[in-house]
């Protein structure tokens, strides 16, 4: 009974840890492009609002333990990409990501096995703003 127990277990407990590891990002991405959004139209310009972007992105992505790089983050303005800041005009950030799977080693400096998360958020810039 006690190996049956253990056998069964053993990969249920695997199972949970997969699932929450893989929930954590996903969530710290659904926040993370949220936040960049938001950093983003708040800048008084395009080159600081990228800046700030993804320092947003990545405070949001570390509070899960999930660290970001500047290619996962993708910011494209709407309705032309050189109206970034516009009045009207929205900011469109793409976030995505590979989470590993945990527990299992590297082979080759490659992790073997990984789930991809993305998180997309639209931030209006505002009809009534000044131009940024």
């Amino acid at each position: 009974m006690v190996w049956l127990g253990l056998v069964l277990l053993i990969p249920l407990v695997y199972l949970l840890i997969t699932f929450v590891s893989v929930q954590r990002a996903a969530f710290g991405a659904t926040e993370a492009a949220r936040s960049a959004g938001r950093a983003f139209v708040l800048a008084p310009d395009v080159q600081s609002a990228r800046q700030r972007a993804f320092d947003a992105a990545r405070v949001a992505m570390a509070d899960q333990g999930v660290r970001l790089i500047r290619t996962q983050l993708q910011i494209v303005c709407h309705p032309h990409p050189t109206s970034c800041l516009q009045p009207g005009s929205t900011v469109e950030v793409d976030l995505r990501l590979q989470v590993s799977l945990p527990l299992l080693p590297d082979t080759f400096g490659r992790h073997p096995a990984s789930v991809a998360v993305d998180a997309s958020h639209v931030e209006p810039y505002g009809v009534y703003r000044e131009a940024g």
